[in-house]
Formats: structure tokens, sequence, C-alpha cells
């Protein structure tokens, strides 16, 4: 007599299924952030990954489901690496520029040193920011660390708002996302390559403004 209570074990993705699934979502963030949400189509996709229309869909859904999927794979990751810098600069006393620092360093050296695949996911994250549609996706994969952020950060200037602040922080990560995305832009106007992943500048800049805009 069989238990039909018993919970049904699920056999654990092959090598071969996992290599396909992280070529699928490789190719798809690439795409994504070449071509935007609306350029890039499954049948794109699946070609770039070498792989079947059918097995894009299997691995990763519709296209809006693929889409965040994509940007949930880096982001866990990527938050975890800041919150624990900012907690181990927290354990040794608090300073708007080692805050900023944790908050923007890990996106720099990721997009500086991260290979293609970590560029194309800064151009995903600015892309996100900037769209409305995107909310839900910026809700649930960096709201709360950036809430955090914006938390530790009010705390160092206790008498302006939070609106004021959070004000701030949108001014800066999307300072550190156009560092990380439109480099050659800052290249091409000084003429030559500018030595350096900019974190130095960047910090520079967005402390000095965030000084400016909540100490009064």
């Amino acid at each position: 007599m069989t238990d039909d209570t018993a919970p049904t074990r699920r056999r654990a993705p092959s090598a071969r299924s996992l290599a396909t699934r992280a070529r699928i979502f490789d190719a798809a963030e690439c795409l994504f952030a070449e071509r935007g949400f609306d350029g890039a189509s499954l049948r794109d996709i699946a070609a770039a990954a070498g792989t079947t229309a059918g097995l894009v869909g299997f691995h990763g859904g519709a296209k809006r489901d693929m889409f965040r999927a994509v940007i949930a794979r880096r982001a866990e990751a990527l938050g975890a690496l800041r919150l624990a810098a900012l907690d181990a600069h927290l354990a040794k006393g608090a300073d708007l520029r080692g805050v900023l620092g944790c908050c923007l360093g890990p996106i720099v050296d990721k997009a500086a040193n991260g290979g293609p695949q970590w560029r194309a996911y800064a151009r995903l994250m600015a892309t996100v920011s900037a769209d409305p549609r995107w909310r839900d996706v910026s809700k649930a994969y960096f709201d709360p660390v950036s809430a955090r952020f914006i938390t530790e950060i009010a705390r160092l200037f206790p008498t302006a708002p939070r609106s004021a602040v959070a004000q701030a922080y949108v001014f800066t990560i999307s300072a550190c996302l156009a560092l990380c995305t439109a480099r050659w832009r800052a290249d091409a106007l000084s003429g030559a390559p500018i030595p350096g992943s900019g974190l130095s500048s960047l910090l520079n800049f967005c402390e000095g403004g965030m000084r400016r805009a909540l100490a009064g």
C-alpha cells in the first residue's frame, strides 16, 4: 500500500541543463542591455544562446518573466556585497564618504572588473531605475538595500527630511550608473581615456552634492 501523502521528489537539474540556463540568461542579459526590453525578442535570445525558443521559454518563461529573472539573478549577490561593506564600515563608526563608498563601490567594481555580463547588468540597472513600468522590479530587488542606505545617510543628517535624503540618494545612484554605463562619454569629452575606475571622482562629486543638499 502506497502513501499518497508522501512528497514527490524532483530530480535535480543536470549539469547540461544548468549550463543551458546560464547561457540563455547571459544572452538575455546582453540583449536586453543592448536593445532594451522592447527591442529584444525571445527568438533573438535563443539565437544568441545557440538554442531554441522553446528552451528559452522553458527556462525563462514569457519575455517579461525573463527580464525580471535576469534582474533578480545578480541583485542578491550585489546587494549582499554592498550591505556587508556597510556593516563593516558601521562597526568602525559612520561617515558620509564611507557610507557612499559602501553603496557605490561594489557597483563600480563589478562594472569595471566583472566582465561584459556585469557591464550589461549595470545598463539594466539604469534601465530599471529610469522606467516606471519596472517599479515592481525595483521594489522587489533594489529597494530593500536602498532603504538601508537611505536610513544610514539620514542618521548623519538628522534635520533633513527623509524625502530629501531619498532624492539625494536617487541622484547619487544615477551618477554611479552613468559612470558605469557612459564612461566612454567622459573619455570622449576629455580627449583621452580617464585612468582608474572613476570611483574617487564619483565619491567626491556625490559627497559634495549630498552635503550641500542635506546639511542646510
